[in-house]
């Protein structure tokens, strides 16, 4: 067996090796063996029990409340970019981050028709306008039929159009109710920022947002309250789409608006 012993020369080049890597101080005055076995094998030491030991309970941390964040954040809104601003920077509502664009409005903010919708689709997201794809061709053209128009500039004439949701969700799928709930505070302040004389409530989600009830079957064509103004649920234009047989109800409830 080789001896490990290092020669002088070799200690030398060791030393200077381990300082060129930055070692610059001994650990301890004595040299340690580190292959010398101890003479005696320690003793284990027992372990006091769960129960025994004192156990430090830390206190929770804090978790927001994005309901409450959402109040606030909309009360402090003075006009409508700063509701957009405080939408954009609102961090709780996780839609944001698999959305292209935060969907606000469109339309003329004097209008006294304002439109609430559920959520933005997939043409919606990716031109941050609301109702824009086939159901907002739609809409366009039902609103023509009475004599409105979201481009107008007459505010008899024009509608203000907004979502519920500003982020699309994934898969086009149903809001959550805590989703609803943490945008309706945003929903509300816009409503009041806007002050129209008459709200639709388009489809279901809007209803379940505004008068806290969903089964727009029902609830369509039968005047309410919503945010402290006069609310008519009808049917969104995407489940015209689907069941065109509802145009027919879909009519009145429009001849009732423009009453």
């Amino acid at each position: 067996m080789e001896s490990t012993m290092l020669s002088p020369q070799d200690a030398l080049a060791s030393l200077i090796w381990q300082i060129e890597l930055g070692a610059t101080e001994t650990i301890g005055d004595a040299p340690v063996n580190r292959y010398e076995l101890p003479e005696k094998t320690a003793k284990p030491v027992a372990v006091p029990k769960a129960a025994e030991r004192p156990v430090a309970h830390a206190a929770p941390p804090a978790t927001a409340d994005p309901v409450a964040a959402a109040r606030a954040a909309a009360a402090a809104a003075v006009d409508l970019e700063a509701l957009r601003a405080a939408l954009g920077a609102y961090p709780h509502c996780d839609l944001r981050r698999g959305a292209r664009n935060l969907v606000f409005s469109d339309g003329n903010p004097a209008a006294r028709v304002m439109i609430i919708g559920e959520a933005p689709g997939r043409d919606e997201d990716m031109q941050g306008k609301p109702f824009v794809g086939r159901a907002g061709q739609l809409l366009d053209r039902m609103l023509a039929a009475i004599g409105l128009m979201r481009g107008a500039s007459a505010p008899q004439e024009a509608v203000y159009i907004t979502n519920v949701l500003p982020w699309r969700p994934p898969q086009n799928r149903d809001p959550e109710p805590a989703e609803i709930a943490m945008m309706r505070p945003f929903v509300a302040r816009h409503v009041a920022l806007v002050n129209p004389a008459v709200i639709v409530l388009m489809g279901n989600i809007s209803c379940e947002a505004g008068l806290g009830r969903h089964g727009i079957t029902r609830l369509r064509g039968q005047w309410a309250e919503a945010y402290g103004k006069p609310a008519l649920p009808m049917f969104h234009p995407a489940d015209l789409l689907r069941t065109p047989a509802a145009k027919r109800e879909a009519w009145a409830d429009l001849l009732a608006l423009k009453a």
